[in-house]
């Protein structure tokens, strides 16, 4: 399955901010871009729809940057991925001739993905993505080797 970059970036950069501000602080704009080898100016359009979204909270000043606007247990996968790309989610509609090859497949397998996809991001808080995410990270580390 292939995403938007927006969708692919805004999940890094999200992910990013939740595991960079654990201890509170916020996370800016210019180290996201740095350390995920992201446009800033394209990210500050990402940022944009998450913060509309009520998913992060943007700080002013000095110390500024980007925090989760709520705990990570209380975001679900579905809000995140509407955010980014509010057609990821829809509902595939039958196009109306029925008893056709192309409703058929649209039935038994799109229908069917889909529904999968929107039980999978509603039913996936983003606490027990982060969770996935830190054992992946920390399973390449078991490798590494000097």
């Amino acid at each position: 399955m292939k995403f938007s970059t927006r969708v692919e970036y805004g999940m890094i950069a999200l992910t990013d901010i939740a595991l960079h501000s654990e201890s509170g602080s916020s996370v800016s704009a210019p180290d996201i871009a740095e350390r995920q080898g992201i446009s800033q100016k394209y990210l500050e359009q990402i940022m944009t729809h998450l913060k509309q979204a009520g998913i992060i909270r943007a700080q002013k000043g000095l110390r500024g940057g980007y925090t989760l606007a709520r705990p990570a247990d209380r975001i679900r996968m579905s809000e995140i991925l509407n955010a980014l790309d509010n057609s990821i989610l829809e509902e595939t509609e039958s196009r109306g001739d029925s008893g056709s090859l192309r409703d058929a497949v649209n039935v038994c397998l799109w229908q069917k993905m889909n529904r999968s996809m929107i039980d999978f991001a509603e039913n996936k808080t983003f606490s027990e993505f982060l969770a996935e995410c830190r054992e992946q990270l920390s399973d390449e580390w078991d490798f590494y080797v000097i």
